[in-house]
C-alpha cells in the first residue's frame, strides 16, 4: 500500500517530504483565500476528506501486502488545490485514530498522495480547456478516468521513490507496489470517470476547486 510507515525512511527524506508539505499547503491556503471564499469550499472539502479517509481505510490482502483504494485523483478533481490539505488531514485522522501511516511519514505520505492529486486536477483542467467541442459528460467521463489513472500510478511511482532511497534490500517491496497496484489504477480510473460524468450532468459546479 502507498502510506509508508513511521521508523523507515532516513531524516533527510523525512525533513524534505514536511518541507514541501508545509509549502504546499500554505500555498494553497493562500491562492484559496486569494481567489474566493475557503468558508464556501468547507461543505465539498469535508465531504472528500472524509471518502478518502474512509476509502484508504479498506485493506485487500494481496500476497505478503495489502492494497486499497486512494480516490486521491477524483479528491484532485473534485477540490483543486485544496486537495493537497484535504489529503493532508485524512492523513493525519488516520494516522492518529488507526496508526496507519505514522506521524513523522505524514509528510512524505502527503507529498505522495497529494501531488498526484494536484496533477489529477491539472489534466481534468487542461483537458476541458483544449476539448471544448465535445458534450460535458462524455469529455468528463474521458477526462476524470485518465486524471484518475494518472494520480494512482503517480501516487505509488512517488511511493516507490521514497522506498528506493532505501537501497536495494527494498527492491521486492517495489516490485510488489507497482504489481499489486496495476488493478487499483484501472478501477480507481473506472470510479473518477463515473463519478465526474454524473456530476457534470446533474450537478457540474461541484468539479473543481
Amino acid at each position: 500500500m502507498v502510506h509508508i510507515s513511521d521508523g523507515i525512511l532516513s531524516l533527510p527524506v523525512l525533513a524534505a517530504g514536511w518541507a514541501i508539505t508545509a509549502v504546499l499547503i500554505a500555498v494553497a491556503l493562500w491562492w484559496s483565500k486569494r481567489k474566493g471564499s475557503i468558508a464556501e469550499e468547507i461543505p465539498k472539502l469535508s465531504v472528500m476528506t472524509a471518502a478518502f479517509f474512509v476509502a484508504s481505510l479498506v485493506h485487500i490482502a494481496v500476497g505478503p501486502t495489502s492494497v486499497h483504494l486512494i480516490l486521491c485523483g477524483l479528491v484532485g478533481i473534485m477540490l483543486g488545490i485544496l486537495a493537497y490539505p484535504a489529503i493532508f488531514i485524512g492523513l493525519l485522522l488516520q494516522a492518529f485514530l488507526f496508526g496507519h501511516g505514522g506521524v513523522t511519514v505524514l509528510g512524505v505520505n502527503t507529498v505522495d498522495m497529494g501531488i498526484p492529486a494536484l496533477v489529477a486536477y491539472g489534466i481534468f483542467k487542461a483537458g476541458n480547456k483544449l476539448t471544448p467541442s465535445k458534450s460535458m459528460t462524455s469529455k468528463a467521463s474521458i477526462l476524470g478516468a485518465l486524471a484518475g489513472g494518472i494520480a494512482v500510478a503517480l501516487a505509488v511511482s512517488l511511493t516507490a521513490g521514497m522506498l528506493y532511497t532505501l537501497g536495494e534490500e527494498y527492491a521486492w517491496a517495489i516490485k510488489a507496489l507497482i504489481l499489486y497496484h496495476i488493478p487499483i489504477i484501472v478501477i480507481e480510473a473506472i470510479i473518477a470517470g463515473s463519478v465526474v460524468a454524473f456530476l457534470a450532468r446533474v450537478k457540474p459546479e461541484l468539479i473543481g476547486g
